[in-house]
């Protein structure tokens, strides 16, 4: 049955649905195809992005009955050169979800690109049909030509390269569509800055996924409100990534682009450069122009929640960092290895913090690649070391020392601090953890928690850090003015050259 023009998709699946019932009595879960919700109450979304973590995560979004998957889109058709954490997570992943033990079985290499997003989702809803097929997922190379003939759909989900996730966050917010994007919300701070303020004027939900709710922190809230450590001086965070491959350069020769790759759209926003493998899939995070580095991956997850709770929500002032350095042998001499293309295989970074509403001014510390805070007297004294991933809230009168998400938090000196503490403990078991999703957030038209609106902070601080690596000395950052006061160069790389059309 043909739709009419004037009658979106998801009109006119709920009318066909009430059609289908006026004849007889069908079982809901044909009418909806999709389970007991009915077509109608579900939110209708796009999926962008159907590389290793797109697939990875589909899964759970298929499996939500609240939710209709209606269209994948990726610059990429169909590839099996995918780089994983395992040769057969994303396989096995997708087997269970569409409950077929032989999925992919003899076929070589990592599954990736739009039409295994396509395959994925019409193999997952066949089997809710009395028929065993289904083919109601449209797929598009470039999510411009989705959002111009889609016209049902209620938000998207964007799992691209970090470069990308602006320009797709504004088109979407553009069409009315709510907006779900993995972090970071965008890996240059302007463009930053106008996807929140986008998404602040147009009133849509959106949500980084970057967000999670962790008791741990309410438990060090509630040491620090106690003034257990007396007043904040220092955050420190550390993580041994990069779990990816790095470069100190540019690849000097170029390859042929692979077939049904679109090379322009990948690049998006920015300027042409030649193909290489080594800038695609998941290894592109390296890299300054595409990535955000081990910081915005994974800085992410333990700040932006870490700042809801504590109510850090005022940009740092300044920024510095230092990174790993190399020499390359060069006519039998050693040269220095100029890195400005990409992120260093370690580093450190600190941010100055001005006061905030219930804080004193604090710096924070960002450690990666293998680099972490030595262990403070407290842990020595206790024979025990910093752990390879971890937070430390380091305070006046004392110090908290969790995971990397604050998991299993402790006060410093253990030994002495925690006695008689465990009883103190929030228990995250017996906490309300809040756990409406950003599609419950979304179908009652309600703000989540991980909201673009509350991550303004958490994106000029990882955005700025990836300036201080980049210029080589501090930077001061003057937040309302957005702008760095001290150095004209480094205040170009608040933005990006755009290729022409791609401008933000």
């Amino acid at each position: 049955m043909p739709v009419p023009d004037n009658l979106n998709r998801r009109d006119f699946l709920a009318s066909a649905a009430t059609f289908a019932a006026s004849f007889t009595i069908v079982p809901s879960s044909v009418i909806a195809g999709l389970g007991k919700i009915p077509p109608s109450d579900q939110l209708t979304v796009a999926n962008i992005g159907c590389g290793t973590q797109g697939l990875r995560e589909m899964g759970s979004l298929l499996q939500n009955p609240k939710v209709r998957v209606v269209a994948v889109c990726d610059v990429n058709k169909f590839s099996t050169d995918y780089i994983d954490w395992s040769p057969y997570g994303i396989r096995n992943d997708i087997r269970r979800t569409i409950g077929d033990d032989t999925w992919w079985e003899g076929k070589p290499g990592i599954p990736g690109g739009r039409d295994i997003g396509q395959e994925y989702v019409e193999k997952y809803y066949a089997q809710n049909q009395a028929s065993g097929q289904y083919k109601g997922c449209a797929s598009y190379e470039d999510y411009r030509e989705l959002f111009a003939k889609e016209k049902g759909i209620d938000a998207v989900k964007i799992m691209t390269p970090d470069h990308t996730h602006a320009p797709i966050a504004l088109a979407a917010m553009n069409q009315n569509m709510h907006v779900v994007t993995h972090k970071p919300i965008a890996n240059r701070l302007l463009e930053g800055r106008k996807v929140i303020q986008k998404a602040k004027d147009s009133g849509l939900v959106t949500h980084l996924l970057a967000w999670s709710d962790r008791p741990e922190y309410r438990q060090i809230k509630a040491w620090m409100d106690a003034g257990l450590i007396g007043e904040l001086q220092e955050i420190h965070n550390w993580s041994y990534r990069p779990v990816w491959q790095q470069w100190t350069k540019r690849p000097a020769e170029s390859q042929p682009i692979p077939e049904g790759l679109n090379w322009d759209l990948w690049l998006g926003p920015v300027p042409d450069m030649p193909y290489h493998k080594n800038y695609t899939h998941n290894v592109f995070r390296g890299w300054y122009e595409f990535g955000g580095g081990s910081v915005a991956d994974m800085g992410h997850y333990s700040l932006f929640p870490l700042f809801e709770t504590l109510g850090i929500d005022r940009s740092p002032v300044s920024a510095r960092a230092f990174g790993t350095t190399t020499r390359e042998e060069v006519n039998q001499v050693y040269q220095w290895v100029k890195n400005d293309v990409a992120f260093p295989a370690s580093c450190t970074i600190k941010w100055n913090f001005p006061a905030q509403a219930s804080l004193p001014a604090f710096d924070l510390f960002w450690y990666d690649g293998g680099m972490k805070p030595f262990a403070p007297e407290e842990l020595e004294m206790d024979g025990k070391d910093t752990p390879d991933e971890g937070l430390m809230i380091v305070g006046t009168k004392g110090k908290i020392l969790g995971g990397f998400r604050g998991e299993n938090p402790v006060l410093l000196p253990e030994s002495k601090m925690m006695t008689g503490r465990d009883s103190e403990r929030i228990n995250s078991r017996e906490v309300d953890r809040k756990t409406d999703s950003w599609v419950d957030a979304m179908l009652e038209k309600r703000q989540t928690p991980g909201s673009f609106t509350r991550a303004q902070c958490i994106t000029d601080t990882i955005n700025l850090g990836a300036i201080a690596l980049r210029a080589g000395k501090k930077v001061d950052f003057d937040s309302n003015l957005v702008k760095i006061t001290n150095d004209k160069a480094a205040n170009q790389l608040l933005t990006r050259e755009y290729r022409s059309g791609w401008e933000i």
